[in-house]
């Protein structure tokens, strides 16, 4: 029987719960796949500050990278917001992703049939379905260039550097090729060529991939145009690769054009192909403990780590099905409906309900 190690990160807010029932999922569709999960419970963020007193201990970074992939929950809170920068939750998140060198953040932003109704942009825009893929450059970039704050003259200044390597460029755009050649053959790249020239680069070192891919029809836009463009025309969309600022900014735009960021997961992948898989949305302190969370982008996150990291497809979508009949059955609270025969469940009883269906 395979076994695969699971580095359990659960973190903090609603983090433990969510996490909680994504598990829960895992271990039965093990059970029904025929392979075996083994769980290795680690801290990170505010949990990690209370224990430890760091936000990624190095405890932590040694399970995670004796692990087949990693869970995480979300980080951060109102109890730690008034740490200095460098000793804040987030912090740990940073670093994780910098210690396993997980360059790849794939977001996908896919509007599920029953939750259509829900998204913010008209039928008649969304079209016929929604099925995007961001594929955000997670290693490099403004979060990770020289920064620093000055005072001359009584006047304080700050300042953070946009840098890329051609090494980075061509290691995320080779990736988002690959991407677009298993989905619609479609690749959108994002920048700013017009005024940075980090972007110019960018946008050279992408063309010059592209010619191994003749296959994918490479398309640039600007990050404001597209900003413009997944509220005005999203179908047009099918992979988009971009920096890491930018790919933050645009996939959570993404993510609420598919009507809740409750039920959206990501992947960070490295190079051997193991990652760390999350959902989108933040820690939501003001309903932690509640059990009122929706744990839907987790246990999709579940999913894309059968999917992307494990080798068991079969599994991954056997998980997408169950979600797609429990949103048919039932809502948690971010996502309910006024329709009768739909249910308002807590957080565990939307886990129960998938888990039942696999």
């Amino acid at each position: 029987m395979k076994k695969y190690k699971i580095a359990v990160l659960k973190g903090d807010g609603i983090g433990p719960e969510i996490v909680s029932e994504a598990t829960k999922v895992l271990s039965k569709t093990a059970e029904e796949f025929g392979f075996d999960v083994e769980y290795q419970q680690a801290l990170i963020g505010g949990a990690a500050i209370d224990e430890t007193g760091c936000p990624l201990p190095q405890e932590t970074i040694d399970i995670c990278k004796g692990a087949d992939s990693v869970l995480l929950g979300a980080v951060g809170g109102y109890k730690w917001d008034t740490l200095p920068g460098a000793e804040r939750p987030e912090v740990g998140l940073l670093a994780i992703r910098k210690a396993l060198g997980l360059y790849a953040n794939l977001r996908p932003a896919v509007i599920f049939e029953p939750l259509k109704s829900a998204s913010p942009l008209k039928e008649e825009i969304i079209g016929e379905s929604l099925d995007i893929m961001v594929v955000r450059e997670l290693t490099g970039g403004i979060y990770f260039g020289e920064r620093g704050t000055n005072e001359e003259d009584g006047i304080i200044s700050a300042y953070d550097t946009e840098r890329y390597s051609v090494p980075e460029i061509e290691r995320i755009a080779k990736t988002a090729f690959e991407m677009a050649r298993k989905r619609n053959k479609k690749l959108c790249s994002v920048d700013k060529a017009n005024v940075l020239d980090s972007s110019r680069l960018w946008r050279k070192t992408v063309e010059r991939i592209a010619k191994d891919y003749p296959e994918v029809e490479l398309s640039h836009m600007y990050v404001d145009n597209c900003a413009m463009q997944l509220v005005r025309n999203p179908s047009q969309f099918d992979v988009i690769v971009t920096s890491n600022m930018f790919g933050d900014i645009l996939s959570d735009e993404a993510s609420m054009i598919s009507g809740s960021i409750g039920m959206l997961a990501s992947a960070s992948l490295n190079e051997s192909g193991s990652g760390l898989y999350e959902p989108i949305h933040g820690s939501a302190p003001d309903i932690a403990g509640q059990n009122s969370a929706n744990p839907l982008a987790t246990i999709l996150s579940v999913a894309m780590m059968l999917r992307y990291s494990l080798g068991e497809p079969k599994a991954a979508e056997r998980i997408e099905k169950a979600v797609v009949t429990a949103l048919k059955q039932a809502r948690t609270a971010d996502i309910a409906t006024k329709e009768t025969n739909i249910k308002k469940v807590t957080c565990s009883e939307m886990g129960d309900l998938v888990t039942s269906l696999i």
